[in-house]
């Protein structure tokens, strides 16, 4: 069976086991009281740094996806950090590893996906080294047991969408019992990331935070899986363009039609708190569901 290591466990999050789980329980305890979210949960967005910094959203929005139900698969929507081809890699069978132990790939489901559109494929070489999904992995382990996965990087072109429209019409046609989660963080300011457009210090951190980070906020809550790429192309406001406008497309596909901001925050807030520095960097992050109004069960 194809087993996937951990590219970042140690690094992004702790890797002996007992850390992880009290790490995940911190980050669950540090999650702020979110707007409430009615009717039946489809999907969501969430960040994927270092658990210090973004963890208590990522914990935040995989507990709101299983609030009313305990899906049988999550479809993952990663970001790309590493080469990659145009179109979107899934990976099609066997086990990601974490602290936790080992997670199961739902195959079925993931020949369906690759089947489902020219498009994607099936690669699973191409997550080897990338953390924007395996950062959410445990989180979602932990609060769903016996979840299967399938992971499913998607770099921010104009396929995207297509991606995203694929996989929710396969998951539709199968009856999966699926919930979608897309991995982005936004926007990246600062010296360190050579992107300070309106200065070094804290007028520049609160455009971003404010300004630059809102406007993707904003199409996400309106849903608009087609304008999602070009304007993380335009403003630098996204580094998982890609996951995003595929996971907006997945959930529609299933009936999602709201949109809810648990929270956002940046990594300068975070650490400013945490370190009781100001920081001159800093990295947005948001957690959002997807649901729709019925409140029926879950296909079988």
């Amino acid at each position: 069976m194809t087993i996937r290591r951990p590219a970042v466990a140690g690094r992004f999050y702790p890797h002996q086991r007992d850390a992880c789980v009290q790490s995940i329980e911190q980050c669950l305890a540090r999650a702020t009281a979110a707007p409430a979210v009615s009717g039946t949960i489809i999907g969501g967005i969430g960040p994927h740094a270092g658990w210090i910094c973004s963890g208590a959203i990522a914990a935040q929005v995989a507990s709101t996806l299983q609030a009313n139900r305990q899906p049988k698969t999550a479809v993952l929507f990663g970001a790309v950090h590493v080469r990659h081809s145009h179109r979107a890699s899934v990976y099609p069978e066997g086990a990601w590893e974490t602290p936790l132990g080992p997670i199961e790939i739902d195959a079925e489901l993931a020949n369906k996906l690759v089947a489902a559109s020219e498009t994607i494929e099936a690669n699973p070489s191409a997550h080897q080294s990338e953390h924007s999904i395996e950062v959410h992995v445990p989180f979602l382990q932990k609060l769903i047991p016996g979840l299967r996965i399938v992971p499913v990087m998607v770099p921010p072109n104009e396929h995207a969408p297509r991606v995203g429209a694929a996989v929710g019409r396969a998951c539709r046609e199968a009856a999966a019992d699926v919930i979608f989660l897309g991995s982005t963080d936004l926007t990246h300011y600062g010296p360190t990331y050579d992107f300070v457009p309106r200065g070094i210090g804290p007028e520049g951190l609160a455009w971003a935070r404010d300004e630059n980070d809102r406007r993707m906020i904003d199409l996400v809550l309106k849903m608009d899986e087609n304008a999602v790429v070009p304007e993380a192309r335009k403003h630098w406001n996204a580094c998982g363009a890609g996951a995003i406008a595929a996971t907006i497309a997945a959930s529609k596909e299933l009936g999602a039609t709201r949109a809810t901001l648990l929270r956002h925050t940046t990594s300068s807030e975070v650490l400013g708190d945490l370190l009781n520095e100001e920081p001159t960097d800093a990295v947005g992050y948001a957690g959002i569901v997807f649901s729709h109004d019925s409140v029926a069960a879950p296909p079988p």
